[in-house]
């Protein structure tokens, strides 16, 4: 038996490693143990890849990326990585080469485009009064509060970077829809997954924050993937 990958978890924008929570305790309890969860700059897709890359690179062996919203960018960005097997895309952008995740977004603007905003410094927020109804409206009004006070913004100008080289045309992926996604449309998010060639794509009726309000199915996609390699 091939040896298991360790799962390195990429969030996106507006959030931290710490999104990741409730997802690292369920897949533990499916037995993976070689779990990691990158903590991005934000700052541009270059930066948020070369993180990613030193993390992949001190594995030393086999890593499944799975990454959240622009997270996905990333994965795909630094997929190209040798020692990637695969990629779990969830509620998350696949850009090709070439496309960034605001041009993919302003095919078709999300329902909460109106609730950013962005600050002097040139960083994007999700405004706080609106970031439980923008990003995680199936989690409670506490969780909501919390992610939103303690969001990480990006440089608004991380929105333009573009692909490369996507990872997905030479890596096997998998892919997550949420359906009630008021930060990446869903029509965005099949346009995406159906272009990828993924070895399966599910759909969960959540938010955006599917991995907050849905852990478990989000946990055994991610499982079936490692287990795939």
């Amino acid at each position: 038996m091939s040896q298991s990958p360790t799962i390195v978890l990429v969030h996106g924008f507006w959030g931290g490693a710490a999104h990741w929570s409730k997802v690292i305790v369920e897949l533990s309890r499916l037995g993976h143990s070689g779990l990691r969860a990158v903590e991005l700059p934000l700052t541009s897709l270059a930066d948020d890849a070369e993180r990613t890359r030193k993390m992949i690179a001190q594995e030393g062996g086999p890593v499944l990326l799975v990454g959240h919203s622009y997270g996905g960018a990333v994965i795909t960005e630094a997929g190209d990585h040798p020692n990637v097997v695969g990629l779990v895309y969830i509620a998350a952008f696949a850009p090709d080469a070439g496309e960034s995740p605001g041009a993919i977004t302003a095919k078709n603007p999300p329902l909460a485009a109106a609730n950013l905003a962005p600050d002097s410094d040139g960083y994007l927020w999700v405004k706080p009064d609106r970031f439980h109804e923008s990003f995680c409206q199936d989690l409670t009004a506490d969780e909501g509060l919390v992610m939103g006070v303690t969001q990480k913004a990006p440089l608004a100008s991380t929105f333009g970077d573009e692909i490369s080289t996507p990872a997905w045309k030479t890596k096997n992926s998998w892919y997550q829809i949420s359906s009630q996604d008021r930060m990446i449309a869903p029509a965005n998010q099949q346009w995406m997954s159906g272009r990828l060639g993924a070895k399966k794509v599910i759909t969960l009726d959540a938010s955006h924050a599917s991995l907050a309000s849905r852990p478990v199915e989000v946990a055994a996609l991610i499982d079936e993937a490692a287990k795939h390699q």
